[in-house]
């Protein structure tokens, strides 16, 4: 840890196969939290690279607790003609969190959409650490039992066609760092590598990051990790999610190859709308914003969800564009088949035992 600690203090980056290392120092508790500390606050300052980040994603999902999502289930395939009809599209819609500014839980919404829609979802998510209000958060006051074993996860992916994998059950080895970034506090490459170490192997997925700057690069990652299809996002403002309040890039993942653009609410037919229309709060805060848009309410923060359901849409295979996407999502909501697989994913949480740790 000394000798990487000061490579990266010298501006010098890692070999993918260095940083697999020093992750599994880490996650094995070989490390101090100071030593921590210095590492996250030295690759802050230095920037991460593809192959850092593809490294230190590589040994965490080796350590990870796996769920199988593929039992049991047709699902859409995202491209017919090259992946075989039996592989499963599995979605997740994770943000890296970090972004500063405190919006309603997007993703999570968006989760419940996409499911509503027949898409099967593995939500991977934890509380907030550098933001208000996490995933886990809000779910839990919407009263989402969080606490179930691997086996009641995978059930329940296969059975409601949407799971809630909440990374702390997931990812024991990721305790030793929990300190270290609780104490800090600040963004660090441990918010890049969430989203990209989902338990159940998600193949697609929409990923928002908190810098225009790294959606390329971590486009790059998830081709580098074998992703299928993906679309990696930035919202102007630091938004980590598709915007309806400007312009947003967007890197996607299609085909083995990555591409980039912008996009703003009206070249999609929206309405661009001010920023403080699609503040958040606190998780109870939060959890009334997810009824109300699920129940069917209109305006600027239905609106950012359309957004970006309709590109879990078009990921998954299900869609070529937004305005089809758009539609898509409306239906899942006014339809009221959303909503039915908040409710549903409540009670099958509820029915479940606790997860028994060793």
């Amino acid at each position: 840890m000394k000798t990487t600690i000061a490579k990266l203090v010298k501006q010098e980056n890692l070999t993918e196969e260095e940083m697999g290392r020093v992750m599994e120092i880490i996650m094995t508790g070989q490390a101090t939290p100071a030593q921590i500390g210095a590492f996250m606050t030295a690759m802050r300052i230095k920037g991460e690279t593809v192959e850092e980040i593809a490294g230190a994603a590589r040994m965490i999902r080796a350590h990870a607790t796996p769920v199988n999502a593929r039992n049991h289930c047709k699902s859409v395939s995202i491209d017919r003609d090259e992946i075989n009809i039996e592989e499963e599209t599995i979605l997740d819609t994770c943000g890296t969190g970090g972004d500063g500014t405190n919006t309603f839980n997007v993703s999570t919404v968006t989760a419940f959409v996409v499911a509503g829609a027949g898409v099967k979802v593995a939500k991977h998510g934890n509380r907030a650490v550098s933001s208000r209000c996490g995933s886990a958060d809000v779910l839990a006051d919407l009263g989402l039992n969080l606490d179930l074993n691997p086996a009641d996860v995978e059930s329940c992916i296969n059975t409601v066609g949407i799971g809630f994998l909440y990374a702390p059950l997931f990812h024991g080895a990721m305790r030793f760092v929990a300190g270290p970034r609780q104490e800090i506090g600040l963004r660090s490459i441990f918010n890049l590598l969430g989203p990209l170490c989902n338990p159940a192997g998600a193949n697609a997925q929409v990923l928002g990051v908190y810098d225009m700057d790294l959606t390329e690069k971590i486009a790059h990652v998830l081709q580098r990790l074998g992703t299928k299809a993906g679309f990696v996002v930035c919202g102007e403002g630091t938004f980590d999610e598709i915007s309806i309040c400007g312009s947003t890039k967007i890197s996607r993942l299609e085909e083995g190859r990555v591409t980039t653009s912008f996009m703003v609410p009206e070249d999609v037919g929206m309405t661009r709308a001010l920023p403080e229309t699609i503040k958040g709060g606190d998780a109870t805060e939060n959890a009334r914003i997810v009824r109300e848009i699920l129940n069917g309410e209109k305006g600027p923060k239905r609106d950012m969800v359309l957004l970006n359901a309709a590109a879990a849409f078009m990921t998954a295979g299900l869609e070529d564009d937004f305005p089809g996407g758009i539609e898509r999502a409306k239906e899942s909501i006014d339809s009221g088949c959303a909503r039915q697989k908040l409710e549903q994913l409540i009670a099958f949480t509820k029915q479940c035992n606790p997860f028994l740790r060793k």
